[in-house]
Formats: C-alpha cells, structure tokens, sequence
C-alpha cells in the first residue's frame, strides 16, 4: 500500500511539473526593430497541435509580431483538427508564410494552402490529399465532397489555380503530366509547385527564407512545444487513444479478480487519468469532464451495495458522457470505446473461466455458501414414519385437501385423481411437507 501511495504521488507531481511551464520561446535577436515568430507544424496533425498553434499564435500576437512562419514537415493526421488550424490561420492579421521544409502530405497541405505565403525546400514535397478514415478505407462521398471543397476554397483564396488543389483531393482528375494520372493523387515537388504557382519560391533555408521576404534582419523567436504539449499530442493521438480506453477498462476488470488493489488496478486508474490529462491540456476537455466521470465511479461502486442496478446504468452512462464530452470526433470516440468494451468483455471471459468468483473483489459480494443435508440442514422434517397409515379424507381431495390419520388431521395431496371426501386412503410417500395419499376403497 505504501509503493501505491508513493506511485500515485510522483505520478501527479510529476504530471504538476511538466504542465507547469506554458511556454518556450527561444529569441534571436538581429539588432532591427522587426519580429518573426516562427511556430513548427510537425509530425500529426491533430487536436493537440491545434492546442499547440493556438498558443503560439496568440504570443505572437500579444508580441506584436510583424510577420509569422509556419515550418511544415507533417504527413497529414485529422481533417477536423486541420480545419480548425486552417480557420486559426485565417483569422491571422499578421502576415504569415509556411515554410514546407520535408514534406506537406494531405492535411498538411490544406494548412499550407490556407497561409498567405508558400515556400518550399528543394526536396520537400506537398500534396496526396485523399480523405481516409481510421480503418484505411475511402472517407464516404459526402466527406469527399465537403474535402474537396475546403482544399479549392483554400486554393483560391489567396489566388492559386483550384484544379491542383482538386487533384489533391480527388484522384479521377487525370493530371499525367505532373505525374498523377486518373487513380492517383497529385502530390508536386517544390520546382513543380512553383511552376504551376502554389509556391512564391523555393530556398535552401530559413536564411534564404527571409532575404527572400525581407526580413533578413528581424528578431526571430522561435516557439517550441512544452512537455505539457507534447504529452498531450503523444496522449490524443488517434492511435493512443483506443489502447489508453482499453487500458484503463481490463485493467479495472483484472483488479476485480485480483486480491487487494495492486498494478492492474493502478494501470486502469493511470490510463484513465492519462486520457484526461492529455485531453484537458489539448483543450478538449474540461473539469465538468472530470466531475461527471468521478460521480459515474461512485455510481458504480455504491450499486455493488445497492440493489436495483439504476446506480450501475446511471454511473456507466456518466462515464460514458465524460469520454464523450473530451472529444470533437465523435465516431472515433464510439470506435474507441467499443474496442474497450470488447476487449474487456473477453478479458472478463476468460478470467472468469480461469479463477471463477473466488478470488479479488468479488469474493466478498458473491455468495458461495450452501445448506447441505450432509452438513445437517434441512427445509423441513422429512415424516417417513407416516407411510403406511390408513384414514379418511375429511374434505375431497383435488388433488389437495385434509385427511385424518388416527388423531392427526394432515394436509395430503392425490396421486393425480380425484378423490372424494369419507374415502379411505392410505399414505404412500413424503417429500418433506408433501404427503402423497392414495383411495384403496375402491381396490378391494
């Protein structure tokens, strides 16, 4: 119990420290009054880098920045959290540029359309735009069509041909020249892009970046992700976020089975505050979150000792609604939540197959005791003596009724007949309280 505690404090401490700086600026000054911030789009594009984009643009702002890059090197990620980037640069006043310095693929070249500036590395590359979804496959047309729209509004907007932009998104456009024949799509190397005018240049560096845009002796200062950010990004990814949900919910059923509360119960509760935390810094989720979670656990926990299970439905939705408010991509969510749900159940099979109910937490609300003859009990006094006796029905029997044997007035049931009430009988089985009769008048 001690190591738990311990764990459970560094975990939070540590978890304290790394949220506590909320930013990181690295500032190079060239002596002129000019300021470029430069703010990195890397690896996936998702909720966290929104989070991460909204920072830094709004410090540039407050900086009063004159001009902001956008260094681009991403292979795409969320078309939700790529448009909400796109609408963040949009609503820039400061003029900005992005600068693809590797690769703009797919989302990545969406964000890059929609600055007002474009330039590009000789080797970089931008394009391959298709709508796909989680599992690989083809988006539907309707999310095709939407897609394709954003990519040729973003195209127009600052004056490039749409018919790119459309070739990006949509692979029936036969573009062979530029290398993407109908069934592919486009995606165009920095000289490609600068000839058909989706770049203003192309240059070696940022050095070169900024002679070409006139800022060669601006103050840079370059934004850089907190650790804060880069858990969270690591923490909402697509991917991650299945595997933390499935985490948390076999790890809470394993701890069930499990005596006292050790790892797996401490992995389930890690993997859950993981999903908040990361989700909370994204700015995904807030501490209503939190609060109906926490409430959906005591639910839970009060119905094991409350009868009635509208506890258990009223905490297992409150889960349920928190995971579902600390997301913006409620398909994903649902996909998440019932691969946790799945592998929970045959996780929860094949324990149970394995341990049963004798070991963990169940073992104190399942009851396994039994009232056996062998250890002495009986529901009630078994009369074999009585069989055998002769006497009268007092009531007719149908096939239950009254009879009288010597002095003692019984409750008797027929074989099956009637048999009305003076009638001699005679009793041929006890089964506990059931005393079995049957007429013998009308056998002799």
């Amino acid at each position: 119990m001690k190591r738990l505690i311990t764990f459970w404090i560094l975990l939070i401490s540590l978890l304290s420290i790394v949220s506590f700086p909320n930013k990181i600026i690295t500032a190079e000054s060239n002596g002129e009054g000019k300021l470029v911030h430069v703010i990195p789009i890397e690896n996936e594009v998702e909720r966290g880098l929104n989070a991460f984009l909204n920072r830094t643009t709004e410090e540039a702002i407050e900086a009063n920045a004159d001009h902001i890059i956008f260094e681009i090197n991403t292979p795409g990620g969320e078309v939700a959290a790529a448009g909400d980037i796109a609408n963040l640069i949009q609503s820039l006043e400061i003029p900005n540029t992005s600068f693809v310095t590797v690769r703009a693929v797919s989302a990545g070249s969406y964000i890059a359309l929609n600055t007002d500036n474009l330039y590009m590395k000789p080797q970089a590359r931008m394009g391959a735009s298709g709508v796909i979804t989680s599992d690989g496959n083809a988006a539907d047309k309707k999310a095709q069509s939407d897609w394709l729209k954003a990519m040729t509004a973003a195209a127009e907007s600052n004056g490039r041909d749409p018919i790119y932009a459309e070739a990006m998104a949509d692979d029936s456009i036969d573009l062979e020249e530029y290398g993407a024949p109908e069934g592919e799509y486009l995606s165009l190397s920095a000289n490609e892009a600068l000839e058909v005018g989706y770049a203003e240049g192309v240059v070696s560096h940022r050095t070169a970046l900024l002679n070409d845009l006139g800022l060669s002796n601006a103050t840079i200062v370059e934004a850089e992700v907190t650790p804060a950010e880069g858990i969270a990004r690591f923490l909402t990814n697509p991917v991650v976020v299945p595997i933390l949900l499935s985490l948390a919910s076999i790890g809470l059923i394993v701890e069930l089975y499990s005596p006292g509360f050790g790892i797996p119960g401490s992995v389930g509760l890690v993997s859950l505050v993981l999903f908040f935390y990361g989700h909370i810094v994204a700015g995904l989720a807030g501490y209503e979150a939190i609060i109906l979670i926490v409430l959906g656990i005591i639910a839970i926990i009060a119905e094991l000792f409350v009868p009635g299970g509208i506890l258990g439905i009223v905490g297992i939705g409150a889960i349920i609604g928190a995971l579902f408010m600390s997301t913006d991509d409620m398909g994903h969510m649902a996909m998440s939540i019932g691969i946790a749900v799945l592998l929970s159940i045959i996780v929860s099979a094949i324990l149970f197959k394995i341990l049963g109910l004798e070991r963990g937490f169940f073992r104190h609300i399942i009851l396994k005791d039994a009232t056996t003859t062998e250890q002495g009990y009986v529901s009630s006094d078994n009369r074999l003596e009585l069989i055998g006796l002769e006497g009268k029905a007092v009531t007719p029997l149908r096939p239950s009724g009254t009879a009288i044997f010597g002095d003692e007035r019984l409750d008797v049931v027929s074989e099956g007949g009637f048999i009305p009430s003076d009638a001699t009988i005679k009793i041929v089985k006890t089964e506990g309280s059931r005393i079995v009769v049957r007429e013998i008048n009308r056998e002799n």
